[in-house]
C-alpha cells in the first residue's frame, strides 16, 4: 500500500528555515523531517511513497538522487569522474520506492491528492500524510482499524498542545499556578490517513482536502482512530528547535526503527 506524503506547501510560518529550502527538508537531528516520516512508514512495512511536490521541488529530488553521496564515503577520480562508494561503512541503507509528483507550486492539499491519482493502482487502499508531523502511532493497527470501520476514510485523532501556558485559578479568584503549554483534551486530525480508492471521488480541484472529508462526514464515510501517545508537527522555529531537543533525548518517540 501506498503512502502519498504532501510536500508542496510553502511553510510561510517557518521563514528562518524555508525561504531556502522546502518545509519537508527542514532538519530534525542530521536528516530532513520528511525522511523520519518515511522511516516511521517503512518501520511497518510502508516502504512505497508517492510526493506531492510543488515549493522548492528540486530541493527534494536533488536529496534523494544524491542522497549516496550525502549519506557515504566515497572516493571520487576527477579526471574521469568515477566515483566509488564505500557502501560497507554505512550504518543503515533505506529501502524506499519513491515516485515524485510535480502537483504544482500553488496547488491546494486536496488537489495535490487527486494529481497523485494515477500513481496509486486502481481499487487499492492508500495513505496520506504531510510532510511536517511526526508520531509513534502504531500504523498496523491503525491499518486493522481501517479495514475494520470499513469506512473509505480513517483519519488518526491526536491530543494538540496548547500554543499558550494555562492560568489555574480557584473560586476566591486567586491564580494557584500555572501550565506551561499543556496537552489538551480535544482531537485533531493528526495527518496520518488512511482511504479506500473511493476517496479520489470526493477530491475537486482548487480545494483544500478538508472540504473532501467533510464530504465523508455527510455519509458517515468517515472514522476516527484515538492515538493518546506522542504527537508532534511543526509549523514555526520554535517548535522545530523543541523537536531537535526531543531527538537529541535519550530516546525520541517516533523513533520506531532500530
Amino acid at each position: 500500500m501506498k503512502t502519498i506524503i504532501l510536500c508542496g506547501g510553502q511553510g510561510t510560518r517557518l521563514k528562518e528555515e524555508t525561504e531556502f529550502k522546502p518545509k519537508p527538508m527542514v532538519y530534525v537531528g542530521g536528516k530532513p523531517i520528511l525522511w523520519h516520516i518515511m522511516k516511521i512508514y517503512a518501520h511497518y512495512g510502508f516502504n512505497e511513497f508517492v510526493l506531492g511536490l510543488g515549493y522548492k521541488a528540486d530541493y527534494i529530488k536533488d536529496y534523494f538522487l544524491n542522497q549516496k553521496a550525502f549519506t557515504s564515503d566515497f572516493t571520487l577520480e576527477t579526471k574521469d569522474h568515477k566515483t566509488t562508494f564505500h557502501l560497507e561503512k554505512r550504518k543503515e541503507i533505506d529501502n524506499f520506492t519513491i515516485t515524485f509528483v510535480d502537483t504544482g507550486i500553488d496547488t491546494l492539499p486536496g488537489e495535490r491528492i487527486l494529481r497523485c491519482k494515477e500513481y496509486i493502482p486502481e481499487g487499492e487502499d492508500f495513505m496520506v500524510t504531510y510532510g511536517d508531523g511526526v508520531s509513534d502511532i502504531p500504523l498496523d493497527k491503525v491499518h486493522e482499524f481501517h479495514k475494520k470501520q470499513d469506512t473509505i476514510g480513517t483519519i488518526c485523532g491526536v491530543h494538540p498542545r496548547s500554543k499558550f501556558g494555562l492560568v489555574e485559578v480557584n473560586g476566591d479568584h486567586l491564580v494557584k499556578g500555572f501550565v506551561e503549554k499543556p496537552v489538551l483534551k480535544d482531537w485533531v486530525n493528526g495527518g496520518f490517513m488512511f482511504f479506500k480508492n473511493e476517496f479520489f471521488d470526493y477530491l475537486k480541484e482548487g480545494e483544500l482536502e478538508h472540504e473532501a472529508l467533510k464530504r465523508l462526514i455527510t455519509k458517515d464515510q468517515l472514522s476516527l482512530y484515538k492515538h493518546e501517545g506522542f504527537w508532534y508537527a511543526i509549523d514555526t522555529y520554535k517548535e522545530l528547535e523543541d523537536l531537535n531537543n526531543i531527538w537529541n533525548s535519550s530516546s525520541p518517540p517516533w523513533k520506531l526503527w532500530k
